[in-house]
């Protein structure tokens, strides 16, 4: 995927960049720098004003709707909780591109179904109401749901915000099983530095509309960088024993 553009509503400016398939690239930078912005981009949800946004050399606008959502699903986040509905009817919601006006479930869609709801670990919970789930539960059921659509690529807005610290490992590390078991190319925002060095195979990192770097965390995640985008000391350290590379700040 390739973006290229001048500007778009809240500041994107002169970006261009290219999301590697089968990778795991994950977008940082400082509150209101363009990050989410950036992200609606690439799932067309903003279209820009200049320039285009590309998929397997084809624009996005030329893709009709459910088309292009067999190619690209998106979890916002925060999501609205339709009342009274269970796990498995959201999700089920995940395969209405593959299917024509009141059609029901065929085979192909259950089994999607019921993959989806496997991988994030949502079986055995399939019937209960979404009303009752932890934070991190129905974040899994978004995930889910765009699972079900079968899409090459899954694009995650800040999936780990407003969890605690234990969902939000387990919810990365869900993300990195389906990078690395299932083949599905990822792009995410994360505000956690350290996260994005640990899950990402990529990293871009934004400042002011702007794309200031791009690349391996270890080469855009530096002392200097840091410095320059946030405003804040960093220091590294690498544990070999953990096989860790973490970063701590000061002012």
């Amino acid at each position: 995927m390739i973006v290229s553009h001048d500007h778009i509503k809240n500041h994107l400016d002169g970006v261009t960049t290219t999301i590697q398939k089968g990778k795991i690239t994950t977008i940082i930078g400082p509150n209101g720098c363009g990050k989410s912005t950036l992200l609606s981009v690439l799932s067309r949800n903003h279209l820009p004003k200049s320039g285009q946004v590309s998929l397997e050399n084809r624009d996005l606008v030329l893709y009709k709707s459910k088309e292009f959502a067999k190619k690209l699903a998106i979890v916002y986040q925060q999501n609205e909780i339709p009342k009274d509905l269970t796990i498995e009817k959201l999700v089920s919601f995940g395969r209405l591109p593959h299917k024509t006006m009141l059609q029901r479930n065929q085979v192909e869609d259950e089994k999607a179904i019921d993959w989806a709801l496997s991988v994030t670990n949502l079986l055995e919970k399939r019937h209960q109401d979404l009303e009752a789930l932890s934070g991190g539960e129905r974040q899994r059921v978004w995930i889910a749901m765009a699972l079900a659509q079968r899409s090459e690529i899954l694009c995650l807005d800040e999936p780990t915000t407003y969890l605690d610290i234990y969902y939000q490992i387990e919810l990365l590390e869900l993300i990195k099983a389906l990078n690395e078991e299932y083949g599905l190319t990822i792009v995410m925002v994360l505000h956690d530095i350290n996260q994005a060095i640990r899950y990402s195979d990529q990293v871009i990192m934004m400042m002011d509309g702007q794309i200031v770097a791009e690349g391996p965390p270890r080469e855009v995640i530096t002392k200097a960088l840091i410095k320059k985008v946030y405003g804040v000391n960093a220091i590294f350290r690498e544990d070999d024993e953990l096989g860790l590379y973490m970063m701590s700040i000061g002012i």
